[in-house]
């Protein structure tokens, strides 16, 4: 974990309120691993950083995929090229890509296409196939597929129907669970409780990890505000996390947003 300062290559909007901002720190490049964030210190005025996840990874350059829901992010958004922020991290956990898988199953729901453009990025390298299962609300609210690796197979849904298949994201895992050797997941908390109740049964004995969002103090262990309760007793989002495995969490328990 560094704090640095980090300079603005780019932060262009991609869809509507939705940004990618392109960072230049060889200090988190050189550590960072999918699934991991940064807390971003957005101004002066607010005192609590913004955890945020790395979406992709470059030669001294990394990105970040995020909405403008507030006045920390807005003050984000209208960062401009050269500009330098103030960046801690890489936080948490990671993804675990067994070494004997060869087929990754990525399901993200909404915004959670950010972690897991960075795990799709690190299968190719290692020679894996990856399908990724894309939702969302509408066709404006999907993530452009320039913005994802070439190599991947991209299936997409939107709830209304006016991009690929009509329904939930999750409607479409009976059709690839065989498929896949390990299964990978970010989105909202309904998402994996939707998983977890009604399509445990297709995953066998598959495990599935998924990435956690929690509103986060500090992002260290030290607020304790990011804890969720698990099979294992409780944990923090920000240091035991935020990848846990799909059958740890205490889905009926947990509260965020």
């Amino acid at each position: 974990m560094k704090q640095v300062m980090a300079s603005i290559m780019a932060n262009d909007e991609v869809m509507p309120g939705v940004y990618l901002i392109c960072l230049e720190s060889s200090q988190i490049t050189s550590v960072a691993k999918p699934g991991q964030f940064v807390m971003v210190r957005c101004g002066e005025e607010n005192l609590l950083r913004r955890p945020l996840s790395i979406h992709q990874l470059g030669n001294n350059e990394f990105a970040l995929l995020y909405s403008v829901v507030g006045k920390g992010t807005r003050w984000l958004s209208k960062r401009q090229t050269g500009e330098r922020i103030d960046i801690l991290g890489p936080l948490g956990n990671s993804f675990s890509i067994h070494p004997t898988a060869n087929k990754l199953l990525l399901v993200a729901g909404g915004m959670g296409v950010a972690p897991l453009c960075f795990l799709a990025q690190e299968a190719g390298k290692r020679g894996c196939s990856v399908t990724l299962l894309l939702g969302a609300s509408t066709s404006t609210q999907l993530c452009p597929s320039h913005l994802l690796p070439a190599d991947i197979s991209r299936i997409t849904t939107t709830e209304d129907g006016t991009a690929g298949k009509r329904g939930m994201i999750t409607d479409l895992l009976p059709d690839f669970i065989d498929w896949a050797d390990q299964v990978f997941a970010c989105g909202p908390v309904s998402m994996y409780r939707d998983i977890a109740n009604k399509y445990h049964p297709f995953l066998k004995d598959k495990s599935a990890q998924v990435s956690l969002e929690m509103r986060m103090g500090c992002g260290r262990g030290v607020c304790y505000g990011c804890t969720v309760k698990t099979k294992n007793g409780l944990r923090m989002v920000c240091t035991d996390g935020p990848i846990f495995n799909l059958e740890d969490i205490l889905w009926d328990k947990l509260n965020c947003y």
